[in-house]
């Protein structure tokens, strides 16, 4: 009985072995289940990301040797004024300037004497960045880079150097198109910038700081940007691809390795905070075309103010959507008049094309030549109607609303334009007065003494200017006295720049 009551307990235990060990291997089997696809999980999203990095690395290598270093070299005349400046020897107010930071200023120095102290000339040296778009040598750059400079020189990549000859440049759109002697260069092909896509990889390739072929990587922040007045037609490429001082004029690229934009401005002075700006390529392939042609660019001009619609403007016209440009202008014996349009009118489309945005008309009204004739469909009291308008010839400096006037552009060598709301909250001149700089003409007499766009000028000759009419008047008297001097601001800073007119 023993032997049977001992037979039987270890057939139990027997049992409870196995079962124990069954448990224990099915629960290893259903850890294993849920373990292994987050570790899977986790080597997929590695394998993705690293397939990207080679994604990049691959099209950075081959789009590299196209893209060149570019030294700028031109003589400036320092003129030194007998006043303190308030920032020393080292610091430099004008750095950060958009067009000016290239070409390095100094601030009047304390121990400068008098304000007839002669002229010293200095060569100074932009570096900035272009690439090749052909295999016959043709550059695509900026303007403000080589617009104004004597002397270009471009470094490839494997070490060669080459002075530039300048086929043509065009400030109005900010592009330049330099040219050296060489052949079977390595060139990037053009993409079609409409095509591209908020949201969509792109990189920048440059030489920021002087560091030769840096390859950064962002996303396509927006599109269409503009109100800057870093050029007269401005449609630019939002990207927070890292760009710095020296990438200017440096090709954005697609992951196809196709040029997108031109790499232009940033949004900041002391480097990179995520905002960079391009030219759509797609505006630079029509005035390349025209520059290696050695064309003068002749571009279009209605004649009108256009200003963006919203929702409760027009609900206001009449109109089921905010989509069209609200005309607040026609300007006298403008083409837009001889065609029949009035302000008020809104223009809904051009040329067959449906039109959203006031910055879009004037860009494609620019890209059209003297003479073309436009269908233009408009608004007016309730209803659609069809003119054609033969558009004029648009001048290379046209001074926008606001502005001084031409002599006053002729000058002195900048255009200013009363403060706005919208330019004081933008600047950080709110309760301010004065006017703000809009233009600065490369190498003129503001130019050379400091004055730079985003600048607030609130005196002239110790009078206090409140908008562009005070303006004009206080400069009209100083040109009859030789000599204006000006209040200026900038950010937080406020300096004198002396002005002295041509007799």
């Amino acid at each position: 009985m023993f032997k049977n009551a001992l037979k039987k307990h270890s057939i139990r235990s027997g049992y409870l072995v196995i079962s124990t060990v069954f448990l224990l291997i099915s629960a290893g089997f259903l850890l294993l289940l849920f373990v292994n696809p987050a570790h899977a999980q986790d080597r997929n999203s590695i394998a993705a990301l690293k397939q990207m990095g080679k994604a990049f690395a691959s099209v950075a290598e081959a789009a590299s040797p196209a893209v060149v270093a570019i030294k700028a070299e031109r003589t400036v005349a320092l003129r030194y004024y007998g006043y303190e400046s308030p920032y020393g020897d080292r610091f430099d107010p004008f750095s950060d300037d958009f067009f000016d930071f290239f070409f390095r200023r100094r601030s009047p120095s304390p121990r400068q004497r008098s304000p007839r102290t002669p002229q010293r000339k200095q060569v100074t040296t932009a570096q900035a960045s272009g690439f090749m778009i052909s295999p016959d040598g043709y550059i695509l750059t900026n303007h403000h880079l080589v617009g104004d400079a004597e002397k270009v020189l471009v470094e490839l990549g494997d070490g060669r150097k080459f002075t530039a000859i300048k086929t043509g440049t065009d400030p109005d759109s900010d592009i330049a198109v330099l040219k050296i002697d060489a052949n079977d260069l390595k060139y990037l092909k053009l993409a079609d910038s409409d095509a591209l896509e908020v949201g969509e990889w792109v990189l920048a390739i440059g030489n920021p700081l002087g560091l030769s072929h840096t390859v950064t990587a962002g996303i396509v922040s927006a599109k269409g940007r503009s109100g800057f007045d870093l050029a007269t037609f401005e449609n630019f490429i939002q990207t927070d691809a890292a760009i710095n001082f020296g990438n200017s004029g440096g090709p954005l690229i697609n992951l196809d390795g196709e040029v997108v934009g031109i790499n232009t401005a940033i949004v900041g002075g002391s480097g990179n905070i995520g905002i960079g700006f391009a030219i759509p390529i797609n505006m630079a392939k029509h005035v390349y075309g025209l520059l290696k042609k050695g064309e003068k660019i002749e571009r279009g001009l209605l004649g009108v103010i256009p200003h963006d619609m919203d929702a409760a403007m027009a609900e206001a016209f009449g109109l089921k959507d905010n989509k069209g440009v609200l005309l607040s202008e026609v300007e006298e014996g403008s083409a837009a008049e001889k065609a029949g349009l009035r302000h008020n009118d809104v223009i809904l489309e051009f040329n067959g094309q449906p039109v959203e945005a006031a910055n879009e008309l004037r860009n494609r009204i620019a890209m059209l030549k003297p003479g073309t004739k436009v269908k233009i469909v408009i608004w007016r009291d309730g209803k659609r109607k069809t003119l054609t308008a033969e558009l004029a010839k648009r001048d290379s400096v046209k001074a926008k609303p606001g502005d001084a006037p031409a002599e006053a552009i002729d000058e002195l060598g900048f255009s200013v334009r009363d403060l706005t709301e919208e330019l004081a909250e933008r600047y950080g001149y709110e309760g301010q007065l004065g006017v703000i700089v809009s233009s600065v003409e490369p190498g003129s007499l503001a130019g050379r003494a400091g004055i730079a766009p985003g600048m607030l000028i609130k005196e002239v000759n110790r009078t206090q200017v409140k908008n562009t009419k005070d303006f004009n008047e206080a400069i009209k008297s100083a040109k009859e006295k030789g000599t204006a001097v000006l209040l200026v601001k900038r950010d937080v800073y406020s300096f004198f720049v002396l002005l002295t007119f041509s007799k």
